[in-house]
């Protein structure tokens, strides 16, 4: 857009949320610490016995349903960075691919539509389109629960495992 002149690199810079950048460096730093400490595995072990002896598709669903409920509370972008090191610790414990996990997490951080605060558009959209909470409780979770089927059953036929 700067190239066209639709946008001037002023106009461009200053759009940049600084808030929005310092979330997205510290959730990557936390994300590093968390694998030099040992947290992912510890957090992965703790996933992982929730789903004993399950196939890898039902711990796919689980890591994709999982990043969605984090990513209504919040940030995307957060979400991906945290819940990242903790897919890739499970799909190593499991001996399978960490391809189709990662895959999930992009997904599960992606399908926010139940609420307005996980996803900026959502909130950008809420008091001038005089919406309530449960509108997006209403609309939205139909929306996620269609994500996170298609999802769990697509993702392996691209990525196997």
């Amino acid at each position: 857009m700067t190239l066209t002149h639709c946008l001037s690199l002023k106009d461009a810079y200053r759009s940049l949320e600084s808030e929005v950048l310092l979330l997205i460096v510290g959730t990557i730093a936390l994300g590093v610490a968390m694998q030099k400490t040992g947290a992912t595995k510890l957090y992965a072990d703790a996933f992982l016995s929730l789903f004993d002896g399950k196939s890898p598709n039902t711990v796919l669903l689980g890591v994709i349903i999982l990043s969605s409920i984090c990513t209504h509370i919040l940030s995307n972008n957060a979400t991906a960075v945290l819940l990242l090191p903790i897919a890739v610790t499970t799909a190593t414990s499991l001996g399978a691919d960490p391809r189709p996990f990662i895959i999930g997490i992009c997904f599960g951080a992606s399908a926010c539509f139940a609420t307005p605060i996980g996803y900026q558009t959502n909130l950008l959209v809420y008091g001038p389109g005089r919406y309530r909470f449960s509108d997006y409780i209403k609309l939205g979770m139909p929306l996620n629960i269609i994500v996170i089927v298609l999802s769990a059953l697509l993702i392996p036929v691209f990525w196997p495992f």
